[in-house]
């Protein structure tokens, strides 16, 4: 098969998100922010990565937050219920679902109303 991974989801932004991408994905959810490539720094937004994989913040003119379609962040075993606290406590909606067997999980959005899932196996 030539696809063997995903390289990085991008979610979109608001103009000027770059300060509250860092508070939250960085400084909440723990993932390394990481340098955008120059030729496109100049749109805004911000990168970080978790694990293997990137999750992008784009900047988009007539932003409207994904309520559905979200990415899915893999937490490692026994930090569910810190991040959900650590969330909770930052003012994030953290709203619990126990609809897969064998998975804690939890959905909550970030600053411009995007939906999260983090999901503990």
């Amino acid at each position: 098969m030539p696809i063997d991974g995903i390289d990085h989801v991008q979610l979109a932004a608001p103009a000027g998100c770059e300060p509250e991408a860092r508070r939250f994905f960085s400084g909440l959810l723990g993932l390394q922010e990481i340098p955008k490539p120059v030729r496109l720094a100049a749109k805004g937004g911000a990168w970080f990565r978790a694990g293997a994989q990137e999750l992008h913040i784009g900047v988009e003119q007539d932003f409207t937050p994904a309520r559905k379609a979200h990415p899915g962040l893999k937490v490692g075993r026994g930090e569910l219920d810190g991040l959900a606290e650590r969330l909770s406590g930052a003012g994030t909606n953290v709203i619990w679902d126990d609809a897969i067997e064998g998975v804690r999980r939890f959905y909550c959005e970030d600053p411009w109303g995007n939906r999260l899932e983090l999901s503990e196996r």
